[in-house]
């Protein structure tokens, strides 16, 4: 399957809703926290990937807003994990040149968690290959609404003209304004939907719903995303006619 893969037309931005973790864990006969453990190899996987491929960036959306709705032990779990991770991995993200970032209201989780992402962040900084962004605490929505106070307190104080809102002003507001919009969007666990995920930077996203579960995701599974994307016609709301004359004038 890496062989069929374009590396002139790769996706500049993936996103990957990691899911299944806690259905894997229960078809083994597991509590849900096994699952989450298992997922660290997927994670390995899927970055390694990215960075071998030339993916730019990639954004694993690890913890959302909802989840703290969860029962409190495995939300611990997750956040003590995250920690584990970053320093188990530190080693594979300087040998690949990766840099890692964070989206989100970080402010909100555990001191620890924070401490290990900004020794990550820190330590990795120098990294000129692929940029591994971690949504943390966030949602899209929470994105939004927040941005959307930024510009109603500049307008308020009168630094900005209400007239001039546009998509741009919203968009330079967003968590993710020094990025590039995704342009595939990987789910898995074979469930079809955004759960609050980027809802605007979506807006022209290539979507591959993947069966797999999330601990058993592999490289070839990332492969076949890739090259699903790459066989795809992105159009921006023009028509076919209209791309083959900019392509050939």
């Amino acid at each position: 399957m890496e062989q069929q893969i374009d590396k002139e037309r790769l996706p500049l931005h993936v996103g990957v809703i990691m899911d299944g973790n806690g259905r894997w864990a229960k078809g083994q006969g597991k509590p849900r926290v096994f699952g989450h453990h298992s997922a660290v190899e997927s994670v390995r996987a899927t970055v390694e990937a990215c960075a071998e491929l030339g993916v730019k960036y990639l954004t694993l959306y690890a913890f959302s807003t909802e989840n703290w709705d969860r029962p409190q032990m495995e939300v611990g779990a997750l956040m003590q994990l995250l920690v584990d991770t970053i320093g188990s991995e530190m080693k594979m993200m300087l040998d690949n040149g990766i840099r890692l970032a964070t989206i989100g209201d970080t402010d909100g989780l555990p001191s620890a968690t924070r401490e290990a992402l900004a020794f990550g962040i820190e330590q990795t900084s120098g990294g000129e290959g692929m940029t591994l962004i971690l949504a943390l605490n966030y949602s899209g929505k929470w994105d939004i609404a927040r941005a959307t106070r930024q510009l109603a307190r500049e307008v308020a104080a009168g630094r900005l003209d209400p007239d001039s809102l546009d998509e741009a002003a919203l968009g330079s507001r967003l968590s993710t304004h020094a990025y590039p919009d995704p342009e595939l969007i990987i789910r898995t666990s074979g469930e079809h939907r955004l759960s609050n995920f980027f809802l605007w930077q979506a807006a022209y996203a290539e979507f591959y719903f993947s069966p797999v579960f999330w601990p058993d995701f592999r490289k070839p599974d990332l492969y076949a995303a890739v090259v699903d994307f790459q066989q795809r016609e992105r159009r921006f709301g023009k028509t076919s006619e209209q791309l083959k004359q900019a392509t050939n004038p």
